[in-house]
């Protein structure tokens, strides 16, 4: 056992393990995370980003739109057909996990909208809430504390914002939708990144 190198020769509290569990869990994220980034950041670190330039020739080197994203974007900028699979799934997740385990009955103080995927502002809020939910509850990547950060950090704030009274959800009430609620035929252009457009 002495000659183990990451068996310590003392006696260690059981919760310093789940801490180093943690904190192993962290570093193997962050590895990843740098390891992506300067595999496309170039060879040099002092060189300009390929993508800098939108009118550059060189940025597409056979690869196709969805490698440009290397995380999930924001659900509101995406078009069709991309953004209705998006809007798929982020319905299976909060029909399916969201409102049944965390929504109580809506209330006064408390509402919601059976119809939330026509206010847009639910449905960027619930996406950024389902995209840290998927992080931070796959154990590769979240350590112990993965969820408890997730409720404190995500659901939460999401919660407070979306269902006060005088929320996106206040004209919404049992069994009536407000119709101008609905989602714009367009994302204003103001919100996309092409500044070549």
């Amino acid at each position: 056992m002495a000659d183990d190198p990451d068996v310590p020769d003392f006696e260690v509290p059981v919760g310093m393990f789940e801490d180093l569990e943690d904190l192993k869990a962290h570093v193997a994220a962050l590895t990843a995370q740098v390891k992506a980034l300067t595999e496309t950041a170039g060879a040099d670190p002092g060189e300009a980003f390929a993508d800098d330039d939108p009118a550059s020739e060189e940025n597409h080197d056979g690869g196709t739109e969805e490698d440009d994203w290397q995380y999930p974007p924001f659900i509101l900028l995406l078009d069709p057909p991309q953004y209705d699979d998006e809007l798929r799934a982020l319905i299976e997740w909060v029909e399916g996990v969201l409102v049944p385990g965390y929504l109580g009955e809506p209330t006064s103080d408390s509402r919601w909208c059976h119809l939330w995927f026509e206010h847009p502002v639910a449905i960027a809020r619930l996406h950024a809430l389902w995209l840290a939910w998927q992080e931070l509850t796959d154990p590769a990547t979240c350590g112990y504390t993965g969820p408890s950060v997730w409720h404190r950090d995500h659901l939460d704030p999401c919660m407070r914002e979306l269902r006060p009274s005088n929320g996106p959800f206040a004209g919404c009430t049992k069994g009536e939708h407000q119709i101008d609620h609905r989602m714009p035929g367009t994302v204003p252009s103001a919100w996309r990144n092409d500044l070549g457009e």
